[in-house]
C-alpha cells in the first residue's frame, strides 16, 4: 500500500504482495494462497486478539473485509467492528457481504493507515494483518501510533504479518509468485516496531501457514 494509497489493480494488504484485477479475484487468491486454511488462520487471528463480547474493534488496511467478519463474530452482536481502507471497490466488495447470524455490524470506511480520521481512545481492540509490508518503512511507525491513538488505556493491538517460507526454495517461490519485499519480509523486526509505538508487547507467535503476529496492549493512564 504504497503511501498509504491502495487503488483497484495495485496491492491489497490481506493477501501478501499481490496486484489483482477485482476484489474477487483479491477473495479467490487469498483462498489459494492459504491452502484451504485461510479461514481457520483468519479466526485464530480473531481469537488472539483478545477482543470480548460488546467491544468496540478497528481493522486498519480491512480489505474485502476477511478478518473484519471474523472480529464481528469474535465480539458478537453486542459489539461493533470498522474496517478501514484507501480503496473504494474493495470497501463496497466488504459492504456487499451478508453479516454473519450472532455477529456484530460492520461499517467500512475510506481512509489511511497513518492519518486516521477517527476519534482518541474509541476503540476497545485495533486489528490490521498483512498491511504494514505495503507502507513505506517511514510510515509503518505513524501507523502503529495512530492505532495506539484511537485505543482506549488498556485496549489490544493485534499485528499479523507475512512470514516468509525459511528454506531457500519457499523463498524464492515467494519473490517469483508474488513481490521481492514479501521474500525478504523482516517480521523478526515488528516486535521492536510495535514496542516503539508506544505499546506493551505482550506476545508473538506464528499461525500457519505463513503468518507471523504481535500481541500488545496500551497502557493504563
Amino acid at each position: 500500500m504504497p503511501l498509504g494509497s491502495l487503488m483497484q489493480g495495485g496491492p491489497h494488504p490481506d493477501t501478501p504482495g499481490v496486484t489483482i484485477a477485482s476484489p474477487r479475484t483479491y477473495e479467490l487468491f487469498g483462498a489459494v494462497c492459504f491452502a484451504g486454511r485461510r479461514d481457520r488462520s483468519f479466526t485464530r487471528l480473531a481469537g488472539l486478539s483478545g477482543a470480548g463480547h460488546g467491544d468496540r474493534v478497528l481493522d486498519v488496511g480491512c480489505g474485502t473485509g476477511y478478518l473484519t467478519r471474523r472480529m464481528a463474530a469474535q465480539v458478537g452482536p453486542d459489539g461493533a467492528v470498522t474496517g478501514v481502507d484507501p480503496s473504494p471497490p474493495v470497501l463496497a466488495h466488504a459492504r456487499s457481504r451478508k453479516r454473519r447470524p450472532g455477529s456484530a455490524p460492520c461499517a467500512y470506511r475510506e481512509g489511511i493507515a497513518e492519518a486516521l480520521d477517527l476519534p482518541d481512545a474509541s476503540f476497545d481492540t485495533v486489528v490490521t494483518s498483512l498491511m504494514l509490508h505495503h507502507l513505506p518503512e517511514d510510515l509503518r511507525l505513524p501507523a502503529l501510533c495512530e492505532m495506539r491513538r484511537v485505543l482506549r488505556p488498556g485496549g489490544r493491538l493485534l499485528v499479523a504479518e507475512f512470514r516468509p517460507p525459511s528454506s531457500r526454495l519457499g523463498r524464492l517461490l515467494v519473490h517469483g509468485g508474488t513481490a521481492h519485499a514479501m521474500a525478504h519480509n523482516r517480521v523478526d523486526l515488528l516486535d521492536g516496531l510495535v514496542a516503539d509505538a508506544g505499546f506493551e508487547v505482550s506476545g508473538h507467535g506464528d499461525v500457519r501457514p505463513w503468518l507471523y503476529y504481535v500481541q500488545a496492549r496500551r497502557a493504563e493512564e
